[in-house]
């Protein structure tokens, strides 16, 4: 007997927060001198991406009860994404971040509020029964109460048959102790996580330079099933069915435009073609081909995107 589908593809949880992204580009925030407004954060901007390639998705999250949150909102509800699981909290104003304009990785100062006030309630054990995929980052582990509130809910979560993953983009200026960082990623990825980090994220998490070998080790050690290592301009490395198996995925020429949001189109591409049934090495090639739609242009991706595109391998 055929298993019915479950209602959504993806229950992305975390932050949700306003953007303000230079408008020119500098090397960093010093010497950028005008900004605009975008929705932000990078579990919101996973959904948004999943959900303009036609998958189902829910996004759980906390904005101030104010402009900028109601603002943030109306732009999510735009993309097609369940918002019944955002709540506006009354006491704490809208999460901002400020981000320079690069090509490389960019500069940011992260303002926290609303964002880290996320609640069991938002996440019953009804809701997350109805998700293929449950994912966050490290950005919403890092506070409490939200970051008991996910590493609970991802337990259940993974009881009630839904596949856990993270985009593990530690940053220090964002969760300090690092010590901490690795003990609830630990108890995250123990679920049998698809994990997700780039270079950039390993040398923040080790505080030191890695071999990508030993990195794939030590994540799969502590319980990942699956790891997506991004290598920039270099491609990128799949590690699977707990480190038996590897592809590695040549990197391919891109005139970048715009960094910024990379890594979610990447991640939103791959699962996309996870959940289409794709192999991980195909999972990668679909992952880059989203990323690089984003490189090449200024903002976000188009509101629909045809997911047989992706495929074109």
């Amino acid at each position: 007997m055929t298993t019915p589908p479950r209602p959504y593809a993806l229950l992305s949880v975390g932050e949700l927060l306003a953007d303000f992204i230079g408008h020119h580009v500098s090397i960093s925030l010093l010497d950028a001198q005008d900004f605009r407004r975008y929705q932000g954060g990078s579990p919101a901007n996973m959904a948004a991406n999943m959900a303009r390639l036609g998958n189902k998705v829910a996004l759980a999250a906390c904005v101030g009860d104010d402009n900028i949150g109601k603002y943030l909102v109306r732009q999510i509800e735009e993309t097609g994404i369940d918002t019944t699981h955002i709540a506006l909290d009354p006491h704490e104003p809208t999460s901002l971040v400020m981000v320079s304009r690069t090509a490389g990785t960019p500069d940011f100062v992260a303002y926290r509020m609303a964002d880290r006030c996320l609640h069991p309630n938002q996440l019953p054990d009804s809701l997350l029964s109805q998700a293929d995929i449950f994912h966050t980052t490290c950005f919403a582990l890092s506070k409490q109460p939200a970051q008991n509130t996910i590493v609970d809910a991802a337990r259940r979560a993974k009881v009630a048959g839904c596949q856990i993953s993270i985009d593990a983009n530690y940053a220090p200026t964002i969760w300090p102790d690092r010590e901490q960082a690795w003990r609830v990623l630990t108890d995250y990825i123990a679920g049998g996580a698809l994990v997700k980090l780039s270079f950039d994220d390993v040398e923040r998490l080790y505080a030191e330079p890695k071999n990508p070998d030993d990195v794939l080790a030590d994540f799969h050690g502590l319980g990942a099933s699956l790891i997506c290592l991004t290598l920039g301009s270099e491609g990128s490395l799949v590690s699977y069915e707990n480190g038996e198996k590897q592809a590695r995925i040549p990197g391919r020429k891109v005139d970048v435009v715009d960094a910024t949001g990379a890594g979610d189109a990447y991640w939103a591409g791959f699962l996309t073609a996870y959940l289409d049934g794709y192999a991980p090495a195909n999972c990668a090639y679909a992952g880059a081909a989203l990323a690089k739609m984003k490189l090449t242009r200024l903002g976000s991706l188009p509101p629909t995107i045809d997911r047989e595109t992706l495929y074109q391998f």
